[in-house]
């Protein structure tokens, strides 16, 4: 019989073992890895050595607070000592102490009440008779827990029968915080009477395995004992990772590239703007909500910006108030330089194609900006308070609505999409205006990633400009998302390279 000096390792133990051994077992105590001593079990019991037998049991894993709970007690617990000695306190006197102590209300209530130790009656929480009793008396879930911590995991078997193992498993399979219960398939193995037979000592030949033979292996004949390990060849290799840019700078630069190859010019425009730029320019009222601070960052440092030269203002501020030369009636308030003096992140970098519409305001022109924008959002798997944008415009007297929505058209297919629609949508400063959706697979839903549509003579005509601008404003990190396969927006920005790793290069 021959054997490699491995595959020995682990008959020789189950071999001068009487009963059964795991397979964690063996490894501790041979010191081999696991798929080592694994492959040698599959093989062993393929010949009849070995019997293999698998049992499925379940495990109490601490969670991250485990140990707070088991050393302070767990919420409901806690709140036991606050009712024990009046037995009964208002919910607004038992949420100030509990905030005191630092224990969450909503848990006291919620397992309190599950477990029957406490009751809510006419605006108080009781101490019920079941709570009395638990005071001093650990449950179930409660004694389980310390084990497990003292042990760090400890399987339900393992448990003393004067606990109530399903009561165990109610109590904290829904409290992943404090512990998981996870099942286990245990693999025990035995050496067969027909391995005792074979597998003697006497009649096994062991030889020494490696991958190559060294040149102190050949001038000492120990070649002789050695045996080289077969390569498959069609085992999978190991992963590499080859370097790449993060997938947003990707976005970015395939983005310039698109707008560049279209034939545009690219302008940049500082990140912290006025609100002149980023709102007044554009027609937005004064008193519109996107102004407010729940939607807008304001800045406090520095306070105000300086606005350009005053012609130029005073256009615009006519043109709020009573719509000076555009043909409109403009929105009919008193326009407040001091507001627009205000200092903001951009919502937008629109306030950068309008900056260069000021500057150059003759056709032909097409210019686009690529920059980083902030809005007070909520955070959701499609928004982030931060992100980036590409806006552009075209100044040409003949362009029209399918100007612009064949130049976005051909821009998304360029970044690799062809289901795109468009839909009308209202911005107070183009008309008419068009939303910019793609399909997103894994969502089966569209996903809108922009606005465009044609400035109004509000806009253009106080900075100098009487033929038409075609305007747009896209979000990158939404067509990133999209791109390569990101469910969650998010993502783009969570510190996990591995994830990062296995973005494809091409996609």
């Amino acid at each position: 019989m021959i054997l490699t000096e491995n595959q020995w390792a682990v008959f020789k133990i189950l071999y001068e073992t009487t009963g059964p051994m795991t397979i964690n077992q063996i490894v501790e105590t041979i010191e081999l890895d696991i798929p080592m001593v694994s492959g040698t079990v599959q093989y062993g019991e393929e010949q009849g050595w070995l019997v293999v037998d698998e049992t499925l049991r379940e495990e109490i894993i601490p969670g991250e607070e485990a140990e707070n709970a088991v050393k302070r007690g767990l919420p409901e617990r806690q709140a036991l000592s606050l009712l024990k000695e009046t037995g009964r306190l208002s919910m607004r006197d038992c949420a100030a102490r509990a905030k005191e102590l630092d224990i969450p209300m909503n848990e006291i209530i919620k397992w309190g009440t599950m477990r029957g130790w406490v009751d809510k009656q006419q605006g108080d929480l009781v101490l019920t008779d079941k709570g009395r009793h638990a005071v001093d008396v650990l449950d179930d879930d409660e004694q389980a827990l310390e084990a497990a911590v003292q042990k760090d995991g400890i399987y339900l078997d393992e448990l003393p029968s004067s606990i109530d193992r399903q009561n165990v498993r109610t109590l904290l399979s829904k409290r992943g915080s404090v512990a998981k219960i996870k099942s286990r398939t245990i693999r025990s193995v035995q050496m067969s009477d027909k391995g005792r037979v074979e597998l003697k000592e006497e009649s096994v030949t062991v030889v020494k395995e490696r991958n190559i033979l060294t040149s102190e292996d050949i001038t000492s004949g120990e070649w002789r004992s050695i045996r080289l390990r077969h390569y498959d060849v069609t085992l999978e290799t190991e992963k590499t990772a080859p370097a790449k840019i993060h997938v947003m700078q990707k976005i970015i630069h395939q983005t310039r590239t698109a707008f560049l190859e279209m034939g545009f010019t690219e302008i940049v425009s500082p990140m912290v703007e006025s609100a002149f730029w980023d709102f007044d320019a554009l027609f937005q009222p004064q008193d519109h909500p996107a102004r407010d601070m729940q939607d807008t960052f304001y800045l406090t440092r520095p306070k105000t910006a300086a606005l350009p030269e005053s012609d130029q203002v005073e256009r615009i501020k006519r043109t709020h108030e009573d719509g000076w030369e555009t043909g409109s009636t403009g929105w009919g308030y008193q326009w407040s330089d001091k507001r627009a003096r205000q200092t903001v992140l951009r919502t937008h970098t629109t306030a950068s194609t309008v900056r260069a519409l000021a500057a150059n305001p003759k056709p032909p022109g097409k210019v686009f900006c690529v920059g980083k924008v902030f809005r007070n959002e909520a955070v959701s798997y499609k928004h982030l308070p931060e992100f980036y944008q590409v806006d552009g415009i075209i100044i040409d007297e003949n362009a029209n609505l399918a100007t612009l929505l064949g130049t976005l058209q051909e821009f998304y297919r360029k970044m690799g999409f062809d289901k795109i629609k468009f839909k009308p949508d209202f911005f107070p400063y183009t008309e008419p205006s068009a939303e910019i959706s793609v399909w997103m697979e894994s969502k089966s839903t569209w996903i809108e990633l922009g606005g465009s549509g044609i400035f109004r003579p509000e806009v253009t005509q106080p900075l100098g400009c009487n033929v038409p601008v075609m305007a747009w404003g896209l979000g990158l990190d939404r067509l990133a998302m999209l791109r390569y396969g990101f469910t969650d927006i998010r993502e783009l920005y969570w510190s996990d390279l591995d994830r990062m790793k296995e973005v494809p290069l091409c996609r």
